[in-house]
């Protein structure tokens, strides 16, 4: 009996190897929050997101509702944190970057339409004290300056 030829063997390993690589979608957070983004005409995209720190306000989602209430709270990386953890996160979230991008590092607010203003207020005085100065809103478009006036 002839012996099975193995020739084709590392083909397939590697159009496996591609089809998981392109298939898999890598989870940068679990929200443990609500966020419907407001909506904005002026919008831009961010070019680099490798130096963006998203940092996620909204009421937590139905399952931690009954443990954290139901008014708005503040979300960095996978777990709730309060206003005083902010200037620490930042401060970690900088230092983990290369030397030269931290200058051109980005704190992303990913807020709730309906959170209080009073909340954001609070978290970029933090930002101030952390001395992160590049802070961004993050938004859906709106369909048009009309539609954004007649719905307010």
């Amino acid at each position: 009996m002839p012996p099975v030829s193995t020739a084709s063997l590392p083909d397939i390993v590697f159009m496996l190897l591609f089809f998981f690589m392109v298939t898999t979608v890598m989870r940068e957070v679990d929200l443990k929050v609500q966020i419907r983004k407001p909506k904005a005409t002026e919008i831009q995209k961010l070019e680099n997101k490798s130096l963006v720190t998203y940092v996620y306000v909204g009421k937590p989602t139905g399952k931690y509702a009954d443990k954290f209430g139901k008014e708005s709270r503040l979300q960095l990386n996978d777990a709730f944190a309060t206003i005083d953890d902010v200037q620490s996160f930042v401060i970690q979230e900088r230092e983990a970057k290369d030397e030269v991008e931290r200058k051109l590092m980005t704190v992303s607010i990913k807020a709730d339409k309906e959170t209080k203003m009073g909340l954001i207020t609070d978290l970029k005085v933090q930002l101030r004290r952390a001395q992160a100065l590049k802070i961004n809103y993050s938004t859906n478009p709106a369909g048009s300056a009309e539609e954004l006036y007649t719905k307010n």
